[in-house]
């Protein structure tokens, strides 16, 4: 059995950029970072699902944010 090795969250996260970027070939970046194409590929799969969460996470937050805010004030008020 092969070992694997692992790598930090940071590390894929420049990796799958890079290969988001597409000005070098999966090949090129695979022997730069010493990572299977493949690997690469589902990294960077990874990220662009996730993506959208980001921003929905965001909206999220300050909404309820806002709303805590005009609770907090409307408690003030009456």
């Amino acid at each position: 059995m092969g070992q694997y090795k692992r790598h930090s969250a940071e590390f894929k996260a420049k990796v799958a950029v890079e290969a988001i970027k597409g000005q070098r070939t999966l090949n090129e970046i695979a022997g730069e970072h010493g990572v299977h194409p493949g690997q690469i590929v589902q990294w960077k799969k990874q990220v662009l699902e996730e993506l959208p969460g980001l921003f929905a996470s965001k909206r999220s937050r300050e909404a309820k944010a806002e709303e805590e805010l005009k609770a907090n004030l409307y408690q003030q008020i009456g």
